[in-house]
């Protein structure tokens, strides 16, 4: 499996705009999402195995943190006429299956995941309520096949931080996953065909 690592962002870095659709056909944009403290952007996918193992904690940590000021929403931007099994209807099948609590919705152009610099899924993007990047790190260091137990201990410390108006460490272990799968003549520059 390709192992791609997240790209480096600057702290501070202001969260993009979007407007992309859930499974119910639902439009979202950054600005419905301005009612909590701290604002986390999930690239994910339905596919990857760095997802698979971490997608039941990761519907937990969302649960978790619902009533305490954090908001979560997750994009998935993978190429779906390539890989089927990221197509809007079954991202709305893996939302109801896993009990995603939090916004899943479809970046059919990738221009959001441009936007973000999203790399890899998961790729994790936490922003305070200034909603200025405080964190781009992994959710711990739990991988396919590396024995370590999913907790959510890296994101977890993080929002909690973020959620006290405190800013996360500086250094932050990048999220290590799946390369997104960008259509075809629709690469970013960051984008090794090698990954």
């Amino acid at each position: 499996m390709p192992k791609t690592e997240s790209n480096p962002i600057d702290l501070g870095t202001k969260a993009a705009d979007f407007l992309l659709p859930d499974a119910q056909g639902v439009l979202h944009k950054l600005a419905d999402l301005d009612v909590k403290a701290a604002l986390l952007v999930a690239f994910i996918s339905n596919r990857c195995p760095f997802v698979v193992l971490i997608r039941g904690a990761f519907a937990d940590f969302a649960r978790d943190y619902a009533d305490k000021g954090l908001q979560v929403v997750a994009i998935n931007a993978n190429n779906h006429e390539a890989h089927p099994e990221e197509t809007l209807a079954r991202i709305g099948e893996q939302a109801e299956e896993f009990g995603y609590t939090f916004p899943y919705l479809k970046d059919a152009s990738q221009q959001t995941a441009k936007a973000y610099g999203a790399a890899c899924t998961p790729d994790f993007f936490l922003f305070g309520a200034d909603r200025r990047l405080a964190y781009h790190g992994q959710f711990d260091d739990a991988r396919p096949g590396n024995g370590r137990p999913v907790t959510g201990v890296d994101l977890r410390a993080a929002v909690d931080t973020v959620l006290k108006g405190e800013a996360p460490a500086a250094e932050q272990v990048p999220s290590i996953g799946c390369n997104i799968k960008w259509s075809a003549g629709n690469e970013p520059v960051w984008f090794s065909k090698a990954a």
